[in-house]
């Protein structure tokens, strides 16, 4: 039976927070058995930032570790890292030479990208989107997990994957979005109405996947909520504690009503300790597999390295087939 294809990636720009893990990592898990799954590395996307090289690497082999350590089977999954395959690149300038000026001048990200970083605002910035068409394109992927921040670049990608096959045929399949409605958008701690980041500037507002079951335990007591005391789920007036409602739903498969059920009349203290407590028993299993799999760099090249020729097998044959429509001598 022939699966529909799937194709996701995380930038490798540091630790892993809980919101990855919950609204990426975690979704991408239960897809393994039902789709051909493919998971990159985004180590190319993140050079629109200036990082230190030894940072970079190291950050990509710990980002892949933890691909494995969330339960991404390597022999069911395809994990590859994006500059080992050539042909990303290849496709991206292909690809930008069918995109128009003002599609990338409407990108969101590019404005507030720009925005954090005034002293560095460069082209890869600007075609950051080109290159995740390419991305998807590239393995005719049917499916991509995305959040809401990145809707908007695969609407970008499907016009022009239907521009470029009613110029030359049919080339590319035409990928469509998967949102997991449950944990797909983890807000910050100490401001909910922002989503969690890596890169948040405010230690407390983020639980990273490799933080202690301690600084777990102190990062949610701390966690922003309101005065109301009461555990409700409401977004527009309640952002806190519908955060926390939402992570404790995720990780333990209760609804909203159920958690409300739950904690009546128990307070805030109560429920900020039993959602860090599901959480920290959440991580355990994935914190230990995390650390075994770091004393463990010849395993890691070997899964990186047959990713890559598992990838590169449709990667050269859609740049291929590209390169003729277009009239390149291959």
């Amino acid at each position: 039976m022939n699966k529909k294809r799937v194709l996701s990636g995380i930038q490798a720009t540091g630790k892993l927070t809980l919101g990855n893990y919950l609204g990426a990592l975690n979704t991408w898990v239960k897809m393994q058995e039902e789709y051909e799954c493919y998971y990159m590395i985004a180590d190319l996307h993140t050079l629109t930032v200036r990082r230190e090289a030894e940072e970079l690497r190291k950050n990509t082999l710990n980002l892949i570790a933890m691909y494995i350590a969330a339960g991404l089977d390597p022999e069911n999954n395809t994990i590859f890292i994006q500059s080992h395959i050539p042909a990303h690149s290849e496709l991206s300038w292909i690809l930008g030479c069918y995109t128009y000026m003002g599609e990338l001048n409407r990108m969101t990200q590019f404005k507030d990208k720009s925005a954090k970083h005034a002293d560095n605002i460069n082209s890869g910035l600007f075609t950051y989107p080109v290159l995740m068409a390419a991305d998807i394109l590239i393995y005719n992927a049917d499916y991509v997990p995305v959040g809401e921040d990145q809707r908007q670049h695969l609407e970008l990608t499907r016009d022009i994957a239907e521009r470029f096959n009613s110029i030359y045929g049919e080339t590319f399949v035409i990928p469509e979005g998967y949102t997991k409605k449950e944990g797909a958008r983890i807000m910050g701690l100490q401001n909910p109405e922002a989503k969690m980041s890596k890169s948040s500037t405010n230690p407390n507002d983020v639980i990273f996947l490799e933080d202690e079951p301690e600084v777990i335990m102190k990062k949610f007591k701390k966690a922003v909520t309101d005065s109301e005391g009461i555990v409700k789920y409401n977004p527009e007036t309640k952002p806190g504690i519908s955060n926390l409602m939402e992570i404790y739903s995720v990780i333990t498969g209760k609804t909203k009503e159920e958690i409300e059920k739950e904690f009546e009349g128990q307070g805030y203290g109560f429920f900020k300790e039993a959602v860090g407590k599901a959480v920290v028993e959440k991580l355990k299993p994935v914190q230990e597999k995390y650390k075994e799999l770091q004393e463990n760099p010849e395993y890691l090249e070997n899964i990186y390295r047959k990713g890559a020729e598992q990838a590169r097998i449709i990667a050269t044959k859609t740049i291929e087939d590209v390169k003729r429509k277009v009239g390149l001598v291959i």
